[in-house]
């Protein structure tokens, strides 16, 4: 046993200090990027706000609002829907704004291997590899097997959350490395396992070990606001993935529940009973449910809740002088702030 005794940092914990500015309007920014992936050699260019594959968020009808958008957002679509909707979905365009899902069982790569097949030249080029616990080395072994396998597909493989394992999944085959453990809103795992990481620290860490070797990282989790989204591109990250900030939209496609007049959906956790019931039939013998069920308030359409977020985006490149949205990082320096200060000023 050994206590690391340098102190890590999540999103509250600091604030961007702003800096002079030659910028006259918001905008003046660039909030796209291009990419080249290391491994897939495909490129990409677009705004890089990934929706979570998870029930409500990484769904079909919100893919097709972030095509609508127009600016190049993605989502990682949840791994439940049935091959044959996969196959017509990937059909009728849906690679462009979409990664698919893949898990670590056989029936997942089953059914991946069958929509490659069926769909040919239109078989999905982005792959999202998820697990919640990037550190087993089952996970790293079949992220080799897969990329051996598809040596044209762009694969995002995650979770972790320091610099070594973010190494040893890029070299592994991984283009983007997913980043985050027990960060989520919706997610238990810090008090059920008492295992994680502040992710702000998390980002740094990892992507400076991921830019090393020419590699991508991915926040997924802790985003509360869009200043969370604007701390995770200053502290390096590439994509940031989000969840809560995405649910209780029309494009959850979930049923609406009525409360007291007031019209809610349900949002959980991938590991929560609710989604292990739902999907598995019930929460397997050997473990517990990592992950909450709450109901949040329906929110409408998307489309404003993009406009919220890709605006702070944009204000917070502003309040730094970055013109583009690749050099909020090099502009960033952050300024630690107490979390009872945060509180008093409304943030989470």
């Amino acid at each position: 046993m050994r206590i690391e005794q340098d102190h890590k940092l999540d999103f509250p914990d600091v604030l961007i200090r702003p800096k002079r500015s030659t910028l006259s309007s918001r905008s003046d920014v660039d909030i796209k990027r291009d990419f080249t992936f290391k491994w897939s050699s495909h490129t990409y260019r677009g705004v890089p706000v990934i929706a979570a594959n998870m029930d409500g968020v990484g769904t079909f009808s919100m893919a097709r609002a972030f095509e609508k958008d127009g600016n190049g957002l993605t989502v990682a679509l949840v791994k439940h829907y049935p091959a044959e909707e996969l196959v017509s979905f990937y059909k009728n365009g849906g690679d462009a704004n979409s990664w698919y899902t893949l898990g670590l069982n056989e029936e997942d790569a089953e059914k991946f291997d069958r929509v490659n097949k069926e769909l040919g030249d239109h078989a999905p080029k982005k792959i999202c590899l998820d697990v919640a616990n990037g550190y087993i080395q089952y996970f790293v072994d079949f992220l080799r097997e897969v990329r051996k396998k598809y040596p044209d597909k762009t694969i995002m493989a995650g979770n972790v959350v320091t610099g070594e394992m973010t190494e040893e999944l890029i070299m592994s085959g991984a283009d983007v490395v997913k980043v985050g453990v027990g960060q989520g809103s919706v997610c238990t795992t810090r008090r059920v396992a008492g295992v994680g990481y502040p992710q702000l620290s998390a980002i740094i860490e990892c992507a400076d070990a991921a830019h090393g070797l020419d590699g991508l990282v991915c926040s997924d989790g802790g985003c509360v606001c869009p200043g969370d989204v604007a701390k995770a591109y200053g502290a390096g990250a590439d994509f940031v993935m989000m969840g809560g900030m995405l649910a209780g939209h029309d494009q959850s496609e979930a049923e609406l529940v009525e409360e007291d007049g007031e019209k809610k959906l349900f949002f959980y956790g991938m590991a929560s009973d609710t989604a292990m019931k739902k999907h598995k039939g019930d929460v397997a013998e050997y473990r517990a449910s990592e992950g909450k069920t709450v109901k949040i308030p329906y929110r409408g359409d998307v489309k404003e809740s993009l406009q919220e977020i890709l605006g702070g985006i944009r204000s917070a490149c502003t309040y730094v002088g970055a013109r583009r949205l690749k050099e909020l990082t090099k502009r960033t320096s952050f300024v630690k702030v107490s979390r009872q200060l945060n509180t008093v000023f409304g943030d989470s």
